[in-house]
């Protein structure tokens, strides 16, 4: 059978006419979503319970009513889209709308280095003034000029000592054991100044690194103790509170700009307005979770804090002399604890 020219031409254009039409269906789609609630991944490496789930879920539950059908923020915690370091990366990606970085901020910028610090900061009170006089002015700007915005300051934690080895009572005690410390320079140095032997790895990896004995103890708030199950696989707790680390919520200047200025504003407002609420669990947990430590078969023992403050001078003047701006923050840090 003889096809004619034309009729082919004809069926030619019959295809691209579907297509056409498919292409049109398909951005049709496209435009209807857009219309939809604009979607903020909020991620963080604290498993479920912990002090920096709590203060995201209801973080987000507080925008999320505010902004119902325009903008959901959509927590994902226990490290799902990576830990600190992938997190920050992402952020500047702008695959990772917000994150909850601590400790790793002081690998980034210097001055960060001052919440590294060993009993610099006395009370949660004291680090609220510290936020006003030094965050927000000092610190929050040194950050955004390396492509992290600060929007608010959360909380960590007081961090106390856990191992497989001995109690700690003294910095001597920590002699040799082998001590997780996250990715913080400042922090290494802390522990190698109390003779341990630090390894830096991901708060995701210490579970399985106490149980293999990669490791034999770490350094965590009471929360992140408690609810990554941290415990169950140590025999010492130490209550140190050597060093007081803050969170803060962070997102890209950058790709935040380009999310609608109503849901910015919206976010931005409820993440300052949150530090009552995280102060007041943190407060909470850490009384409720030394009681319940203490009822398992870890041994509990307070640390002498007077031989910890001692051992801990060299690393004030190490960072006084190695951050142009680390006596001042020191000083004035420390007169903020007198007001």
């Amino acid at each position: 059978m003889q096809v004619k020219p034309e009729a082919v031409q004809g069926f030619g254009r019959s295809i691209l006419m579907a297509v056409w039409a498919a292409v049109a269906v398909l951005l049709a789609g496209c435009d209807g979503a857009s219309t939809g609630p604009v979607e903020l991944s909020f991620g963080h490496v604290g498993a479920p319970g912990s002090l920096f789930a709590q203060s995201a879920e209801e973080f987000a539950a507080r925008v999320n009513a505010r902004l119902e059908g325009e903008a959901e923020v959509i927590v994902y915690g226990s490290s799902q889209l990576g830990g600190d370091d992938i997190l920050l990366q992402k952020l500047k990606l702008g695959t990772v709308d917000l994150a909850l970085p601590s400790s790793i901020m002081s690998s980034r910028i210097d001055e960060f280095g001052l919440f590294e610090m060993p009993y610099l900061v006395q009370n949660r009170d004291h680090m609220a003034l510290i936020e006003e006089e030094i965050v927000w002015p000092e610190l929050a700007p040194l950050a955004e000029e390396e492509g992290y915005r600060i929007i608010a300051v959360w909380e960590n934690g007081f961090r106390h000592v856990t191992n497989n080895v001995r109690p700690v009572r003294v910095p001597g005690d920590l002699d040799g054991i082998k001590l997780r410390t996250p990715r913080g320079a400042w922090r290494v140095r802390l522990f190698q100044q109390f003779g341990a032997n630090p390894v830096p790895m991901a708060l995701s990896e210490v579970l399985l690194a106490l149980r293999t004995g990669v490791v034999d103890g770490q350094e965590n708030p009471l929360a992140q103790i408690r609810s990554s199950k941290l415990d169950e696989v140590q025999e010492y707790l130490s209550l140190t509170e050597h060093v007081y680390t803050p969170a803060y919520v962070t997102v890209s200047p950058e790709h935040w700009a380009e999310i609608p200025e109503t849901v910015r504003t919206v976010v931005e407002e409820e993440a300052r307005a949150l530090r009552g609420f995280v102060y007041d669990t943190a407060k909470r947990l850490d009384r409720e979770l030394l009681v319940q430590l203490a009822d398992t078969e870890i041994n509990v023992n307070w640390a002498n804090r007077s031989a910890f403050e001692t051992a801990s001078q060299e690393v004030y003047q190490q960072f006084a002399a190695d951050v142009p701006a680390g006596q001042g923050l020191i000083e004035r840090a420390l007169l903020l604890a007198r007001q």
